[in-house]
């Protein structure tokens, strides 16, 4: 999880001074009783093994934004009340899980022992099973076999039957498609990738300052040629539309739809459409794309409202020239009957924030300032801005379409072109409280709270992420319906996903709106019944999962994710202890290793220091450079000694002669030196073998760079997310160096490729 996720947050306005809610009484009593029935730990253990009890102000904040009124001992006995429904007689939930050719667990309460009951797979069978009879224990269904989302019709219910797999679709399942056991995957931020000048006579027909699918599209066969089985992706979310200086792909509008910004313009209606409608723009439209392609940094705001420009040109060449185009219509008209009302609704909210946008208005893009009239989609305000702007919102649903399948096709290269796993999409852990997916999904959203961490020693006043949260109890009661939803539109984006903070399954640590990170407490989730839609729809998708586990780990949460199937994720940097780096064969054999994250740095950043050095630019040094130069060099030592001892180095520590300077970061990608370079071989080695079933490297350490695309905990002047890899995507590899790492990785972790 990147700790920058604050950019666009609310603001962290300390809570003004009160007089105590209440005293040492009975109200506190039943504060605490009602917190524990809502899975808020009252208690917790700090990163420095401090035990800490949560503020009751905070616990009360919370518990009001999950719909549990608390502010007098009434109000708690009422909230309690609630809850008690839900474990009264005869109460069944919407949804039930269960697992595959295992007896399916009904709730205690239930009361249904001995019943005889249907069930109604959905692939059209019918069973009629006899629940058990035993009073001593929960009544059970006979184990199922047939996974999927059935229907279990007992006792005057009518409830959905959710089967899952024992675990999820493996990498090693996929591998085993292609009869391999190890594979390596290549990572890339989207936005970064350059295609400048697929042909010489297409210099105009250029991305325009970011990447896009088409140049994802591209990347996949050349990084397949060198065996890897996987391309793993930054978030692809919607972001907003009519904000494009909103850049952190981890603070999404929506995690339901596409980032559109994404898009490849000229594969819409082709190179020649695109060319038409930068020369309807005239030479100052053309200027701009190019200077804007020419830059190393991306200019979200500048560059995003281009691509807008241009994308908003070749839909009405769509919508006029190709309107007898009867294929590419139906299409369209398929793509929006499929994605029914919830899509409108993403259309609506980008539609009603580009009208406000054009009127100057402030907060254009958060639905909390649109007032009465904007607090749903619903509203009748809302409906008549709809039937008043049907062509802007027609517009919105278009970039849907084109970025579905653009996307679609960047994944059928991938695959045609010999991975066995393809992209690998990237889930946050949140949307953005006043984003499209709050703004629709309300009776889901925890609203009031947001996503954080408690302070550790990385960040003493704790971290909020301005991210919003599904309510725990919100998806048991709508029988996880929003989840679902998420889990289906992401796993819709490639092969494989990785889940950020994959923590939260267990708990996060959520923040009533408007209070320091410190302010918040851990908020239970129902980790088994979210892992098991996960193994479901990671089947029914043949799509692998990967956790992202890095931080503290409640304890049994590894063996937990082991056993369903999700691989966590063992990063280079943290595999050592205080002597020395974990010899590759003592890595694990169920979790992918990456030689770093986009939050961390390279292997040449790292070196070279790179990061200490923008670190102390930053102020974010507490022990000073010079201390933590020294440190590095101890750590450098370490890892220098691993490498010799596993023969993929040799002779004495190298000098590291760069310093590489804040100031070198900001504009260019300076050359590593030799002895980075060195390095940077041996250290993708060392991780190339390990059992790891995939190793992860990021494109930037194949390119040998030093600077990483996300400085965590800072926004100005580190230029995050905004990197552009220094070469075209044809001339990507040419470098002897890269080209050189890639066929290492390929002779250390195997393949089967295809020509390209």
């Amino acid at each position: 999880m990147n700790a920058a996720l604050g950019q666009h947050a609310d603001a962290l306005v300390a809570p003004t001074a009160a007089a105590p809610l209440y005293k040492q009484t009975t109200l506190e009593n039943d504060l605490y009783r009602l917190a524990e029935r809502a899975g808020i730990a009252i208690h917790w253990i700090d990163a420095y093994d401090q035990p800490q009890v949560v503020a009751d102000e905070a616990l009360q904040a919370i518990l009001e934004a999950l719909g549990l009124p608390c502010a007098t001992s009434g109000d708690c006995h009422d909230s309690l009340a609630l809850l008690d429904r839900e474990h009264a007689v005869g109460y069944l939930p919407p949804l039930l899980t269960g697992v595959q050719h295992q007896p399916v667990p009904l709730p205690a309460h239930s009361r249904l022992h001995g019943l005889s009951c249907r069930v109604e797979l959905d692939n059209g069978a019918r069973l009629t099973l006899l629940i058990s009879s035993d009073l001593n224990a929960p009544p059970t269904l006979p184990p199922i076999h047939v996974p999927g989302y059935h229907r279990l019709l007992v006792a005057g219910h009518i409830l959905t039957l959710a089967i899952a797999p024992p675990r999820c679709y493996s990498i090693a399942d996929a591998l085993a498609e292609q009869g391999r056991e190890r594979g390596w995957a290549l990572a890339a931020q989207v936005y970064a990738l350059r295609t400048d000048s697929l042909k010489p006579a297409r210099k105009v027909y250029g991305d325009g300052g970011i990447g896009h699918f088409g140049a994802l599209a591209a990347l996949a066969p050349m990084a397949a040629q060198y065996g890897a089985a996987a391309l793993a992706m930054s978030p692809l979310h919607a972001m907003f539309a009519a904000d494009p200086g909103r850049s952190s792909p981890y603070s999404p509008s929506s995690r339901l739809f596409l980032n559109p910004f994404l898009i490849d313009p000229a594969g819409i209606l082709g190179a020649d459409a695109q060319a038409q409608v930068l020369a309807e723009g005239g030479s100052e439209m053309i200027s701009a794309h190019q200077r804007l392609q020419q830059s190393t940094l991306i200019d979200w705001a500048r560059a995003g409202a281009h691509r807008m420009t241009l994308l908003r040109r070749l839909y009405a060449l769509f919508r006029t020239e190709h309107a007898g185009d009867v294929k590419q219509q139906a299409a369209f008209a398929a793509f929006q009957l499929e994605g029914g009302a919830a899509l409108r609704a993403h259309a609506l909210f980008e539609a009603y924030s580009h009208h406000l946008s054009s009127q100057g208005m402030p907060g254009c893009c958060d639905w909390r300032a649109w007032g009465e009239a904007g607090r749903h989609p619903d509203t009748p305000e809302m409906q008549d801005f709809a039937a008043g702007h049907a062509g802007e919102i027609d517009f919105h649903l278009f970039l849907q379409w084109q970025a579905a399948r653009q996307l679609a096709q960047a994944q059928e290269s991938a695959r045609q072109a010999g991975m066995a796993i393809g992209l690998i999409a990237d889930l946050a852990v949140g949307a953005d409280n006043g984003g499209s997916q709050a703004w629709s999904h309300q009776d889901e959203i925890a609203a009031g709270l947001t996503v954080g961490a408690p302070p550790d020693r990385l960040a003493p006043q704790g971290q909020n992420w301005g991210l919003g949260a599904f309510s725990p109890l919100a998806l048991r009661r709508s029988g996880y319906r929003a989840y679902l939803s998420m889990l289906r539109a992401t796993f819709a984006q490639g092969g494989g996903v990785r889940i950020d903070h994959v923590l939260g399954l267990n708990r996060l640590w959520l923040v009533p709106q408007g209070c320091h990170a410190d302010a918040g407490a851990y908020v239970s989730f129902p980790q088994q019944d979210m892992l098991r839609l996960i193994a479901l729809e990671s089947w029914r998708h043949r799509t692998v999962v990967i956790g992202e586990d890095l931080g503290t780990v409640p304890p049994g949460f590894d063996t937990v994710l082991d056993a369903a199937g999700v691989s966590g994720i063992r990063v280079l940097w943290f595999q050592r202890d205080q002597q020395a780096f974990l010899p590759p064969s003592a890595w694990s054999p169920q979790a992918i290793a990456v030689t770093t994250t986009h939050d961390l740095p390279t292997v040449a950043g790292w070196w070279s220091a790179a990061d200490l050095a923008w670190r102390d630019h930053l102020g974010q040094l507490e022990q000073g450079l010079p201390a933590a130069r020294q440190q590095r060099y101890h750590e450098r030592s370490q890892l220098w000694q691993a490498l010799v001892q596993q023969g993929l180095a040799s002779g004495p520590l190298p000098e590291v002669a760069c310093t590489v300077s804040a100031g070198d970061a900001g504009s260019g990608l300076p050359e590593v030196p030799q002895e980075c370079a060195i390095a940077v071989d041996a250290a993708l080695e060392y991780v190339a073998a390990t059992p790891a079933p995939l190793a992860v490297v990021p494109v930037e350490d194949i390119l040998g760079l030093s600077q990483q695309p996300n400085l965590p905990g800072m926004t100005e002047p580190h230029p995050n997310w905004r990197r552009r890899l220094p070469e075209d995507m044809p001339q990507l590899f040419c470098a002897y160096a890269a080209r050189a790492r890639l066929e290492r990785l390929r002779r250390v972790r195997g393949s089967i490729a295809k020509e390209i």
